[in-house]
């Protein structure tokens, strides 16, 4: 043996391993077969991985599958997992075996060899057996996909709803501040009808209450979970108890109601409740993007773009023209977009890639379905408080741009119909007078008549422009 190693063995025979390592063989193994990405599974998952083997070993001490001494010190090895007490022993890339059986003994040697030490024994002398006791009852088949639902449902209830919730205060915020803000519209980029800027900011605040909403729609598929199919799905080795009572532990751990799969052949040969989450994380993404786009915009110029709101100054924006200020968090969130289009590329292939009774996506599908909850949830924090929170409005030039509006013209078509009113704006086109003043100059309306019929506060609301009933 290698100075600073110790001698593990699995079934394939002995391993060296780092002598001050808490995993074992198969991930020594593992380590050497899978130096591709440099990642490795991030807290949220091996918090979820200490979960299942948590409850797992409380369930079999209860059952009498496990002896209460072993399983104790289980326990204990298994919540120090669940603390992150033990982040750095859990080093195999994601891109490893489909199933994710590397990560499971991963978890599996490191939570064995620490309860050997709680018992007084050494690491590496299998008194706690990583199969035999840790993994007793379950396979890599099931614990990984149970592992990718905790995780992710963890994410979704406690990172990425309240981030976008977060995110859907401030632009309400914004849209009651500015509601009195008349601003001219656009359709096709091109100037149209008056809008509030804060009827503008309550359309991106309903997109991500939307959002919201469709996260949480997800959880029900979430909550079921994969353990107690084994291998396949039909459970060989596991007391027909472990499901039912297993689920109920990982309810109590996680503070989230969990239950045994209506079909543990579909939660371990399919993904679609990870297709399903990913997608909502992808349209609440795409809505992020959108309003991120609009606000880079406004903020165009300052003095030779639409220059409608004043961003905050964040950053210097140039390392060469002195006073330029750019959206740089508006920027930060399009590439958060872009890079969750990417993992739900490889979301839904990967949930979509079952062969028979395995998904061999597994560690990928979680993954990236985890960076994306990351991206999203701490992209709405920045968004919210960096940029949306820091926000005005350039009332005089909103204003002069609102008369100068050519679109003001559609509040004539009841008054004077569409014909007439095109040509006024026509005029107003050729001439640089305002709608106002051709629309009195040629007759069409009174000083007063115009004052009423072209008032932008009447066309930001809903009715007949020009009917006083």
């Amino acid at each position: 043996m290698s100075e600073g190693y110790r001698t593990e063995r699995d079934s394939l025979g002995e391993m060296e391993v780092p002598a001050d390592a808490y995993w074992g063989a198969q991930t020594q193994r593992a380590v050497e077969n899978f130096p591709i990405s440099g990642s490795t599974f991030g807290r949220r998952f091996i918090r979820a991985l200490g979960v299942v083997k948590l409850a797992a070993v409380r369930t079999n001490v209860d059952l009498g599958l496990i002896e209460t001494e072993v399983g104790a010190a289980i326990g204990a090895a298994a919540e120090a997992v669940v603390a992150g007490e033990l982040d750095d022993q859990f080093v195999v890339d994601v891109f490893q075996t489909g199933s994710g059986t590397s990560s499971n003994m991963n978890a599996n040697e490191v939570i064995a060899n620490r309860a050997a030490e709680e018992l007084g024994v050494s690491r590496g002398e299998r008194t706690v057996h990583p199969n035999d006791h840790v993994n007793f009852g379950q396979s890599s088949n099931d614990v990984i996909p149970t592992a990718m639902h905790i995780a992710v449902r963890e994410a979704v209830v406690h990172d990425v709803i309240p981030a976008l919730s977060r995110l859907e205060d401030a632009l309400e915020d914004r849209a009651t501040e500015f509601d009195e803000v008349i601003k001219t519209g656009r359709t096709h980029l091109q100037d149209a009808t008056p809008i509030t800027l804060g009827q503008e900011f309550t359309g991106y605040a309903t997109q991500i209450r939307h959002g919201v909403d469709r996260m949480a729609a997800t959880e029900p598929r979430l909550a079921e979970l994969a353990l107690g199919g084994t291998a396949v799905g039909t459970g060989l080795n596991t007391h027909p108890e472990f499901p039912s009572r297993t689920a109920d532990a990982i309810t109590d751990i996680t503070g989230l109601e969990f239950s045994p799969a209506t079909s543990h052949f579909e939660a371990m040969a399919a993904h679609d409740a990870m297709a399903e989450v990913h997608g909502a994380i992808r349209t609440v993404a795409g809505s992020m993007h959108k309003i991120a786009n609009d606000l880079r915009l406004l903020a165009s110029g300052p003095r030779n773009g639409m220059g409608e709101i004043d961003q905050p100054e964040n950053q210097p924006g140039s390392s060469i023209m002195p006073g330029k200020i750019n959206p740089v968090v508006a920027e930060a969130i399009n590439q958060v977009h872009a890079a969750v289009l990417g993992n739900d590329v490889t979301v839904a292939t990967g949930a979509a890639g079952g062969q028979l009774e395995l998904n061999l996506f597994k560690p990928v599908i979680a993954h990236r379905t985890l960076e994306s909850c990351q991206l999203v949830s701490r992209g709405a924090e920045v968004f919210a408080d960096r940029f949306i929170n820091r926000l005005d409005a350039d009332t005089d030039r909103i204003a002069a741009q609102v008369e100068q509006s050519m679109a003001l013209a559609t509040a004539l078509n009841p008054s004077i119909g569409y014909d007439a009113a095109a040509a006024v704006a026509k005029e107003a086109t050729a001439t640089g007078q305002s709608i106002r003043e051709v629309a009195v100059d040629q007759g069409y309306l009174t000083s007063e008549e115009a004052d009423t019929v072209l008032d932008p506060r009447r066309m930001t609301e809903r009715g007949i422009l020009g009917d006083d009933s």
